[in-house]
């Protein structure tokens, strides 16, 4: 962690974790066990220090932003709030392009907080979400944190290197050091258990390994620009503009080619710029309301209706879809 410090005679430390804050808020009021689970998720930026030889790009920083969540359930729902965290995860990565994953269940290690009873509990919970997934993983005897055993999911990206990113831990430590509690169905006052999950980790690295998986090319539902207008004149500028606006009213992120450049060298820009999606237009294109779509991995795609095109695309980008064939080809 930084050191603290002090402005105007008062002591500041600078957050390094999410976790306490949740905590806070789970105590705030008194919980029934009606209540839970609870579920509180933040985007919350922390800072840890890191020494200068250990810093790597967007891979390893001293201030970065966590995806983080805390669950707060009873014993008996521990393996199904689980189960749902790794379905989020499996969604959320699948999306990304990330569907391979090394997977590892860490157990209890020599120092640690909490009864044997809740251990054993806790991390048969976690193997039984995995089981319940079906997916293939490797155990790390020892390997858990002092506070709870935990499930690290390690990405594989398109060179074959894997990345921590998702992890989901039990947490025995907080909730007792925080004296949080429910009054249980007999009416006793139980400690609930913590359940901390993160599925990007830090969203910094992520998206440094997310633009070195792609080498740029990003899917194009993320592509920052995902089609460019190619006009062959001048005269048909303001009918790209119309529909780049058409476009842009269904969320699509498209613009419109200056034209300074032959049709060849344009075609050419958009690819080297990792653009998906290029429509030629010319006069023929603008009486007949149509744009020539061309996609950078497919090559010409052919003449289509402006709706078709841009409805197809819409439906891909909000869908995660690559496209393979696209819109309903205008007939000639």
């Amino acid at each position: 962690m930084f050191q603290q410090m002090e402005v105007e005679n008062e002591e500041y430390q600078i957050k390094p974790m999410n976790c306490p804050f949740h905590c806070l808020m789970y105590k705030d009021e008194l919980r029934s066990y009606r209540d839970l689970p609870i579920r509180w998720a933040e985007l919350g930026t922390v800072y840890r220090y890191e020494r200068s030889g250990t810093l790597h790009g967007l891979m390893r920083v001293r201030g970065f932003t966590q995806d983080d969540a805390h669950i707060f359930c009873l014993p008996e729902q521990l393996q199904d709030e689980i189960v749902a965290v790794l379905d989020l995860t499996e969604t959320i990565l699948s999306r990304f392009g990330f569907d391979k994953y090394d997977i590892m269940l860490s157990t209890r290690p020599d120092k640690s907080v909490g009864s044997d009873d809740i251990w054993d509990a806790a991390t048969e919970a976690l193997e039984g979400a995995l089981k319940v997934k079906g997916w293939d993983y490797a155990i790390d005897e020892g390997g858990g944190a002092f506070y709870g055993p935990k499930i690290d999911l390690k990405i594989r990206d398109a060179i074959g290197r894997t990345w921590q990113c998702s992890t989901v831990q039990c947490d025995f430590n907080l909730p007792d050091r925080f004296g949080l509690e429910y009054v249980s169905a007999e009416g006793t006052r139980e400690q609930p258990i913590m359940v901390h999950r993160a599925i990007f980790g830090s969203i910094e690295r992520f998206f440094g390994i997310l633009v070195e998986n792609c080498t740029g090319k990003f899917p194009f539902w993320l592509a920052p620009m995902q089609m460019r207008l190619l006009p062959v004149t001048d005269a048909v500028h303001d009918y790209c503009v119309e529909v780049s606006k058409k476009a842009a009213r269904l969320g699509l992120r498209v613009e419109v080619d200056r034209g300074s450049e032959r049709l060849a060298k344009q075609i050419r820009n958009a690819e080297k710029e990792q653009i998906p999606i290029m429509a030629v237009v010319g006069m023929k294109e603008m009486e007949a309301g149509t744009l020539a779509a061309r996609s950078k991995e497919l090559g010409d795609l052919g003449t289509f209706e402006i709706d078709s095109l841009l409805g197809e695309l819409s439906r891909c980008s909000e869908y995660a879809e690559e496209m393979t064939v696209v819109g309903q080809q205008q007939q000639e």
